[in-house]
């Protein structure tokens, strides 16, 4: 067996079987799976490699500012100064630790979402079907394939069903590729033509089919383009970038700074050494070099807290963008309702019943059974229970309980030929007999099967067809909340050989119809009410009748009143894009609607300035998924292609978790944002306090030791810890964030200053105090105001208006803990002997220390009388 053969699709599919030593009917067993996977390896793409945890941590050292930085220190130990060459290095690989661990952290929340994202297929083991993970296939696995799949592996297909396969990825060739299992002679046929092959990478657009796996990971003719391309470098979110340009400009303004302290410190007679290593500490504390870690770690991990409610994130930037969504386009089956069918009303022979037990040998319920029954790709279980599409379990589940056995009647009249379902035609058609009497039967929407119905079966036989009179027999069913599906058949002398939908689906002879419901979710109402209140627009869009979907929507409260309208796909058609723009923002509900039309949808609400969430399942929703701003797919009954496409898969397939996700994007970016205003406004709070000293006849308040500790304890963990702040009360009760809006909106650059100049002053008037006093204490004390301040801050912005006793000093443990640390800490380089000549700091009077505690704690109230400012709206903010 050779998994790198060139020549399968000259291969008849028993010689292939033979080759590969696998079963066609059976597939692989387990154990013999497990070993061809150790001998062949996953099926995956090399990925250019990952950094080793060596590189990245000698990567937190190729920062500027910490080369300058060691040097500076290096210089310091050469002209005596051993000590603060120690301390300055073991502070400098404190910090790279720090990095090291926030960097490591973001890539393994990365690694593991990338994991949960990867593919499943659907293979034959032992005799059973299941899903693998799709890296988990191996050559003589038995893949079945479906329309909307992936292709997850190379294969040589052995059964097919009107099989169609995108190849353009691979071949350039944009036209859909019929398949069959018949071998070619041409061993040196191009790639487009060996059409006995499916490739790893490629779309199913159409039909079914069962296919050998020949080869896999980078044996795939998908993996011989990959060997010749190295993987692009990850994409950076929207706000990674601001914040990574914002830096930039930071760090110019902060060296400006450093170079005026140095310059005026030296004119002033202070030592060029000091001056020199307090002005690179300094610009060492205002680059806030963490803010793109904590941005990342922020993002990586709330998408992993996500994963837990059932959401996964597959593309980083629709967390920041979740906070913003203004309009969410869902789907209606599965999505707001629970995706179990039920036949709950047949209309036949002029009549509509709820049982029909009794009706089973008479006509048309005999025929219309064997349709339901036959015209169905699922199937029953050992448990009697139907596994398959919901709306064909429903149906199978029907003939069953009027007793008519499927797996009899396909013994007695199998399957020759299908017409797959598709979005544009909205039938499918199977044809089952013998090639002497062949029966066709057809099922789909009663606006797509009854113009094919030429015929009505009675109890007395055919009869002319009333289209009027059963057309307002589906508005009728469909008021009352219920999916109606046509059911028609039509006998062939023979097996036709034409494939054309329009030939063979015509001349019909109409059945009956099937009433399904489909109860909303229970959790769904509320998640409608949640999202009104927060600003955002439920919208519902679906292939249903649109007296079923409006009956569901005002169920739910997407329909209050006269509150917006219901739109079809056919007034959808007729109108053009500009009058199309004019009415989307007042439709509530799309009903029958096609996938292609949903591009439509978010293309003009996009163009009104909202931000669009679309929900999709079909290889015909992935066009807009990719365009709408968070485009979400369905993890359970969703497609491959779909996925693909997303930004966001529900793995529970449900409305209210999409609202969940919308929440814990605005809490990540609220978070964020906290971490910004914290960080800035310390930064802020030691430039001015060592600017401004020297203009005020002050020594140096600062040793460079100083800044670097303050920096290294107040930077790292009470930082990290807001990440982890839950979110603020009233957070789905405001209106969702502008995407253009800076993330220094809402006044938080003026907070960054004036609390940045509070905590300059405090420190000043500490030191000029001490000095006044004659205490030798002066530089600890200010040393003890500045890092004590920046505590009693990070306490106060937890919550942006909200004061911290109303929603609990505890509320997150993780704080309390960090701040506790880094007061213990602080203390330590104050009170225990062995540290003060290290830190250059004295024990201070208990009088001394209640002075310092007591100014600390100004910057805190302060902060809060100016939440309690906002509260009253005495202070507006605005961008």
């Amino acid at each position: 067996m050779h998994n790198n053969d060139n020549n399968w699709h000259t291969l008849s599919t028993d010689e292939a079987a033979q080759r590969l030593e696998t079963n066609p009917q059976s597939g692989l067993s387990s154990a013999d799976a497990a070993k061809r996977l150790a001998q062949y390896g996953a099926n995956e793409l090399k990925e250019k490699r990952a950094r080793s945890l060596w590189r990245m941590l000698l990567d937190q050292f190729a920062d500027f500012m910490i080369i300058v930085l060691i040097g500076a220190a290096v210089v310091s130990g050469i002209v005596g100064d051993v000590e603060d060459t120690i301390a300055i290095i073991v502070i400098v690989i404190l910090n790279a630790v720090i990095g090291f661990v926030q960097e490591y952290r973001a890539e393994q929340a990365m690694a593991a979402l990338k994991r949960m994202a990867e593919a499943g297929a659907h293979v034959l083991r032992d005799g059973r079907t299941e899903i693998v993970n799709a890296s988990r296939l191996v050559p003589g696995d038995v893949v079945l394939l479906e329309a909307g799949n992936v292709v997850p592996a190379d294969l040589r297909i052995i059964e097919t069903a009107r099989l169609k396969i995108d190849e353009s990825a691979l071949t350039g060739e944009s036209v859909a590729v019929e398949k069959q299992t018949q071998a070619l002679t041409i061993a040196a046929a191009p790639l487009g033509d060996k059409i006995c092959l499916a490739y790893k990478g490629t779309i199913v657009t159409y039909g079914r089919a069962r296919g050998l796996v020949v080869a896999t990971g980078m044996n795939s003719e998908l993996g011989k383009i990959a060997a010749l391309l190295s993987e692009d470098s990850e994409t950076k979110t929207p706000m990674q970038k601001r914040l990574a340009r914002f830096g930039k400009l930071l760090a110019l303004a902060a060296l400006a700074v450093c170079a005026l302290v140095f310059i005026v410190g030296v004119l002033r007679g202070e030592p060029i050494l000091l001056m020199f290593m307090t002005a690179v500490s300094l610009a060492v504390a205002a680059i806030p070099e963490a803010l793109p870690a904590v941005v990342t770690v922020s993002l990586a991990l709330g998408a992993r807290k996500m994963v837990k409610q059932h959401a996964l994130i597959r593309r980083l930037p629709a967390v920041e963008t979740l906070g913003s969504v203004t309009f969410i386009c869902s789907d209606k089956t599965g999505t707001l309702t629970q995706n179990k069918m039920r036949a709950t009303a047949i209309y036949a022979d002029g009549a509509l019943r709820d049982t029909w037990q009794d009706e089973n040998k008479s006509e048309p319920w005999s025929t219309l059974f064997h349709a339901l029954a036959l015209s169905n790709d699922a199937h029953l279980d050992r448990h009697n229970k139907a596994r398959g599409e919901p709306t064909e379990a429903a149906l199978l589940h029907a003939a069953q309980a009027a007793g008519w056995d499927k797996t009899a009647l396909e013994s007695e009249t199998p399957r020759l030929k299908e017409l797959p379902f598709d979005s544009e035609r909205k039938r499918m058609t199977t044809f089952h007999g013998t090639a002497e009497n062949v029966i066709a039967y057809t099922k789909g929407s009663p606006e797509a099967v009854l113009p094919c119905c030429e015929r009505v079966l009675m109890a007395d036989g055919e009869q002319n067809i009333d289209r009027a009179a059963l057309l307002q027999q589906t508005e009728s069913m469909a008021a009352d909340g219920l999916r109606v599906l046509a059911i028609a058949y039509r006998h062939w002398p023979a097996l036709p050989a034409s494939e054309r939908p329009d030939e063979l689906e015509s001349e019909l002879i109409f059945l009956g119809f099937v009433g399904l419901i489909d109860p909303p979710r229970s959790e769904a109402k509320g998640a409608v009410s949640l999202c009104k209140s927060a600003g955002i627009t439920p919208v519902m869009i679906t292939g249903d009748h649109p007296a079923t979907a409006r009956a569901i929507a005002r169920e739910l409260g997407i329909l209050v009143n006269d509150d917006g309208r219901v739109m079809t796909g056919v007034e959808l058609e007729q109108l053009d894009q500009t009058a199309f723009e004019a009415e989307v923002e007042h439709v509530r509900v799309y009903a029958r609607v096609d996938p292609a039309q949903k591009i439509k949808i978010v293309q003009a609400l996009q163009d009104k300035g909202e931000v669009v969430a679309m929900t999709g399942d079909g290889v015909n929703d992935a066009p807009a998924l990719k365009a709408a701003d968070i485009g979400i797919a369905m993890g359970k009954g969703g497609t491959d292609v779909a996925r693909e496409a997303a930004h966001m898969v529900l793995l529970d397939d449900n409305f209210a978790t999409i609202v969940h996700a919308v929440r814990e994007g605005r809490r990540i970016f609220d978070n964020i944002r906290k971490f910004i205003k914290y960080t800035m406004t310390s930064n802020a709070g030691e430039i001015w306090t060592i600017f401004l000293a020297p203009f005020l006849g002050l020594p140096i308040p600062l040793l460079p030791i100083h800044i670097l500790w303050i920096n290294l304890v107040t930077d790292g963990l009470p930082g990290l810890a807001l990440t982890a702040e839950p979110a603020e009360r009233g957070i789905m009760r405001r209106p969702p964030r502008p995407l253009q809006e800076s993330i220094f909106a809402h006044g938080m650059w003026q907070h960054m200053i004036w609390v940045g100049l509070l905590m300059g002053g405090l420190c000043l008037l500490t030191q000029a105090w001490a000095l006044h006093s004659g205490s030798a204490h002066w530089q600890t004390m200010v040393f003890t105001v500045l890092t004590l301040s920046q505590m009693g801050h990070v306490l106060a912005i937890r919550t942006e208006k909200e004061s911290l006793f109303s929603v609990g000093v505890f509320s997150n443990p993780l704080l309390v803990f960090a701040v506790l640390l880094t007061f213990a800490l602080q203390m330590a380089t104050i009170y225990v002997p062995a540290l003060n000549p290290i830190f250059k700091t004295q024990a201070l009077s208990m009088g001394e220390l209640g002075l310092c505690l007591a100014l600390s704690s100004v910057v805190f109230f302060a902060v809060e009388i100016e939440k309690w400012l906002v509260r009253r709206g005495l202070i507006y903010r605005t961008s």
